[in-house]
C-alpha cells in the first residue's frame, strides 16, 4: 500500500478534492465549521464487519466502506435521511479510488472520521510496536484521504489499552498520534485531527485520559473519542453514568465526543434500542462539555447491532433506525460561536508510573525511520543469511537477548522508565541483524559468534554509507543510554555461549515485518514493563 513520493505530495498539496462541505476545524475543546458556527457530530460507525467496543473479529480481511460506489448510492441517502453528519470508518484501503463515495457523502453533508489502521497493521496491545510498517500504512492512510474537505481526521488506535495489564501499548500508540501530526503538518495545507478512541474502564479512566493529553502538544492527541455503553434502555442522566463522565471531563483540553454508543444489552438487542441517551448526549447537561457522538452502528450483522439490514444493492431500515430517526430529528444542541468562545482549560499533567499504569509522561518510542534503519544494516559485520526463514528469528533473538543483554538494548524499549532503543521502530531483519552484530562484536567477532546454526554470516563488504555517519552516530549515543538502562536491571540468568541453541518459541508471528514476536525477556531481568521490539 505505497504510492510514490511524488504523487504523495501531490495528493495533499493540489487541495481539496472537493469543496462543496467546509473543513471542521478545532478550537480548544470544540469543533466548528470554517464560518465560526459550533460542529456537533451526529454519527454512524459505517463499516461491515467490524466488532463493538474494541472487539475483534477474528478476520485479517476486510471491505473499504468508502471504495465501494454501488454500496454508497444504497447507503448515503438512508443516512441522510437520518440526519448523520458523520460517519466512523474503521479500516480502508489507501490504494483503492474513494473519489465517488467521497462525493457522495460531501453531497449528503457528511464528514469523515477514519482509523489508521487495519487488522494486519495495527499497534498489537500484547506485542506493542511503532515501527516503519506501521508508519508507512497510517501515513498512506492520510495521503489517501487527506484530499477531501470532508475528513475530519483519524484514530491512531482503538481500545489498544484496554485494561491495566497492557498499559505499555499506550507509549506506542501516542508515539503514533506524534509522527502522524508531524506528518500532517509537514504535508496538508489545513487542519487534521489525529485522536484516539478508549473504552472506559474505572481502573484507568483517568490515567490514560490524562496520558493521552499531557505534555507537549505536538505529541498530545487533538480529540479524545469514547466507545461508551453505559446507557441501556429506560435510565436517567446520573443513573446511566453519564453525569460522572461530564463532570470528569469539564477540565480537559480538546473535544471530547462519544466515538461509539448505543447499548444492545436489551431483550430483542438492537431492535430494543429507545435512544434516550441520544436526548441526553445533545442536552444542555452534556453540550458543554461533549461534541456529540457516532451511534454502533449501521449494519446489521451477528452482533446485533444495526440500524439498517442490507443484500446485494437493496436496504432495509430496521425499527431501531426509525427510532433514532424520531429521537435525532428532535434535537436542538446549544452552541457558541468560534468569536464567542476563548478557551480556558489547560492540557492534563501526566499521570505518574504506578501499580495500575506502567507508562512513564514525556517519552515516547522513536519516529520510524528507514532511513537510520538501512544505514544501520549495511554498516553491520555479522548479519542474517539471506536464506534464513522469519520463523527461526526468534530462536536467534531469545538467545541472545537472554544471553547478552546489552547487545539487545538498542531494540528494546521500556515503557516504565521512558528509554527506548533506537532501533526500536526498524523492521525485524533489520534488528536481528543488529543484534547478530553486537553480539559478534561483543564476543571479540569470534568467527563462531557468526554462525548460529548458519543461519547468519560475515557481510561481504559492510560500510557507512554517504550521509549516514551523524544519524548513526546519534542512534549509538541513544543506546549507549539504552543498554546503561539495562544493565542496572539483575544480571542474565543463563550464561554467555557462542552458539545458539534451539530455543523453543510461544506467540511468533509471522506476518512480515511482525515476525519478532513475543520472545522471552524475562530472564534478561530488566523489568516487567520491558516490550522487545
Amino acid at each position: 500500500m505505497r504510492y510514490s513520493q511524488g504523487v504523495l505530495v501531490s495528493s495533499l498539496l493540489l487541495g481539496q478534492a472537493y469543496a462543496a462541505l467546509p473543513p471542521i476545524v478545532m478550537k480548544g475543546t470544540k469543533f466548528f465549521f470554517e464560518n465560526g458556527t459550533q460542529f456537533f457530530m451526529k454519527g454512524v460507525a459505517y463499516q461491515q464487519d467490524t466488532a463493538a467496543a474494541g472487539a475483534t473479529t477474528g478476520n485479517t480481511k476486510f471491505v473499504d466502506p468508502l471504495a465501494n460506489e454501488a454500496a454508497c448510492k444504497r447507503d448515503v441517502p438512508l443516512l441522510k435521511a437520518l440526519k448523520t453528519n458523520t460517519i466512523r470508518t474503521y479500516a480502508i484501503d489507501a490504494t483503492a479510488d474513494h473519489d465517488a463515495c467521497m462525493k457522495l457523502l460531501d453531497d449528503a453533508g457528511i464528514y469523515v472520521i477514519s482509523d489508521l489502521s487495519e487488522p494486519t497493521l495495527s499497534i498489537n496491545r500484547d506485542d506493542p510496536r511503532w515501527d516503519v510498517s506501521l508508519y508507512q500504512r497510517y501515513t498512506s492512510v492520510v495521503d489517501s484521504l487527506s484530499k477531501y474537505s470532508n475528513v475530519i481526521g483519524f484514530f491512531a488506535g482503538n481500545e489498544v489499552t484496554n485494561n491495566a495489564s497492557n498499559t505499555d501499548a499506550s507509549a506506542y500508540v501516542k508515539a503514533a498520534v506524534r509522527d502522524t501530526k508531524s506528518y500532517i503538518k509537514s504535508k496538508s495545507t489545513r487542519w487534521l485531527g489525529v485522536g484516539y478512541a478508549a473504552n472506559d474502564d474505572p481502573k484507568i479512566r483517568a490515567e490514560i485520559a490524562h496520558y493521552f493529553n499531557c505534555g507537549n502538544q505536538t505529541e498530545a492527541i487533538d480529540y479524545w473519542g469514547y466507545n461508551i455503553y453505559e446507557w441501556c434502555g429506560q435510565n436517567t442522566f446520573t443513573g446511566s453514568g453519564y453525569s460522572k463522565q461530564v463532570d470528569f471531563f469539564k477540565n480537559y483540553s480538546v473535544p471530547v465526543f462519544f466515538a461509539e454508543y448505543g447499548c444492545n444489552d436489551l431483550p430483542n438487542k438492537a431492535e430494543s434500542r429507545i435512544w434516550e441517551e441520544t436526548t441526553a448526549l445533545y442536552s444542555d447537561d452534556m453540550t458543554g462539555v461533549v461534541s456529540g457522538g457516532i451511534v454502533y452502528m449501521y449494519f446489521q450483522e451477528e452482533n446485533n447491532y444495526g440500524l439498517v439490514s442490507v443484500s446485494g444493492s437493496s436496504a432495509s431500515v430496521l425499527n431501531n433506525y426509525k427510532t433514532l430517526s424520531s429521537v435525532i430529528a428532535t434535537v436542538k444542541p446549544s452552541s457558541t460561536s468560534s468569536a464567542a468562545y476563548t478557551p480556558s482549560n489547560t492540557p492534563q499533567a501526566c499521570p505518574a508510573v504506578g501499580s495500575d499504569w506502567k507508562v512513564k509522561g514525556g517519552a515516547l518510542p522513536p519516529t520510524p525511520d528507514n532511513n537510520l534503519c538501512e544505514c544501520m544494516y549495511t554498516s553491520l559485520e555479522c548479519v542474517p543469511r539471506s536464506d534464513t526463514k522469519e520463523t527461526d528469528y526468534g530462536t536467534i533473538f531469545n538467545y541472545i537477548c537472554s544471553n547478552d543483554k546489552k547487545a539487545c538494548a538498542g531494540i528494546s524499549g521500556n515503557t516504565e522508565t521512558g528509554v527506548y532503543g533506537a532501533y526500536a521502530m526498524c523492521n525485524a531483519k533489520q534488528q536481528l541483524g543488529y543484534v547478530l552484530d553486537a553480539y559478534y562484536k561483543n564476543q571479540n567477532s569470534a568467527a563462531s559468534a557468526c554462525d548460529f546454526d548458519r543461519k547468519a554470516q560475515l557481510a561481504s563488504s559492510p560500510s557507512i554509507k554517504s550521509g549516514c555517519t551523524a544519524s548513526l552516530a546519534s542512534a549509538s549515543s541513544a543506546n549507549d543510554v539504552a543498554a546503561t538502562a539495562t544493565n542496572a536491571g539483575s544480571p542474565a540468568s543463563a550464561s554467555t555461549s557462542s552458539f545458539a541453541a534451539p530455543v523453543t518459541m510461544k506467540n511468533l508471528f509471522s506476518m512480515g515485518d511482525m515476525a519478532v514476536g513475543l520472545y522471552v525477556v524475562v530472564a534478561m531481568g530488566v523489568g516487567a514493563g520491558m516490550v522487545m521490539l
